[in-house]
C-alpha cells in the first residue's frame, strides 16, 4: 500500500531560498556583517557580478537582505542581513558540520 506524502509549503519556500545556486554563499558572506558588493564579489570569485546583483535583488525581495544607500559623496551601497536572514545562521552551521564530516578528506581544487 502506497502512502500519500505531502511536502510542507513552508519547507518548500525555505528550499527555494537556500537551494538556489549562490544564495547560501552570499548569505554566508553577509553573516560576517554589513558589506559592500565588491567584498561579496571577491569572496565568491566564480559568481559573476551580473548574477550577484540578481541574487541580491531576489534576496532583498524575499526579506533576507537589506540594501543600504549612503547618499554622501561618493554614494556608497552596502548590504546586510535582516533579522530573517540572520536566522539562517544555525542552518548554515549545520551544513558546515555535515560538509566537514563527509568531505573532510577532499583536497581543495587547484587551478
Amino acid at each position: 500500500m502506497e502512502r500519500e506524502i505531502s511536502v510542507c509549503p513552508k519547507l518548500e519556500k525555505a528550499f527555494k531560498i537556500l537551494g538556489k545556486k549562490w544564495n547560501g554563499l552570499i548569505i554566508e558572506v553577509l553573516l560576517t556583517g554589513e558589506t559592500h558588493f565588491s567584498t561579496i564579489s571577491s569572496a565568491i570569485p566564480e559568481l559573476s557580478d551580473r548574477m550577484l546583483s540578481a541574487r541580491l535583488r531576489e534576496l532583498e525581495e524575499m526579506g533576507i537582505v537589506e540594501r543600504l544607500v549612503d547618499t554622501g559623496y561618493p554614494v556608497q551601497v552596502s548590504y546586510r542581513l535582516t533579522e530573517m536572514g540572520k536566522g539562517i545562521k544555525p542552518i548554515l552551521d549545520e551544513v558546515h558540520r555535515w560538509a566537514n564530516k563527509w568531505y573532510a578528506d577532499e583536497e581543495p581544487k587547484k587551478e
